[in-house]
């Protein structure tokens, strides 16, 4: 990922089946991980600080359009998580997103909006 631009922290471990679209906007703290299958559908910058775990088959995406533009025009945003943040398995984080240093987001939810630090946002529950 380095040579093509990404900047990777000491000891980060992003594991096999990881999709990153333009390395050179990814920016990987130290000893953070990135689990198999995650996609980072990176249009914009994605910066993900230091000892952050992005569990299997998250998905971060900076991309979205207008949907009232007659073009469907282009409505992106960069994506920050800070240090110490766990993403859970399928969460999604979409554009313009920051999420606050040791907030926790678990499985299969969908972030629309900045999480507070600290903050552990779940899913619905089905019964």
């Amino acid at each position: 990922m380095r040579a093509f631009g990404a900047t990777i922290g000491a000891n980060a471990l992003i594991r096999h089946r990881v999709r990153i679209h333009w390395p050179w906007k990814l920016h990987v703290g130290d000893n953070s991980w990135i689990g198999e299958g995650a996609w980072i559908l990176n249009l914009e910058p994605v910066t993900i600080g230091s000892n952050v775990c992005i569990s299997q088959d998250v998905l971060i995406c900076t991309g979205s359009h207008q949907m009232d533009s007659p073009t469907f025009e282009f409505d992106n945003a960069s994506i920050s998580i800070e240090d110490e943040v766990w993403v859970a398995a399928r969460a999604t984080i979409l554009r313009g997103v920051t999420i606050g240093q040791q907030a926790v987001i678990g499985a299969t939810a969908l972030v629309t909006k900045s999480v507070p630090a600290g903050q552990l946002v779940l899913a619905p529950k089905a019964v």
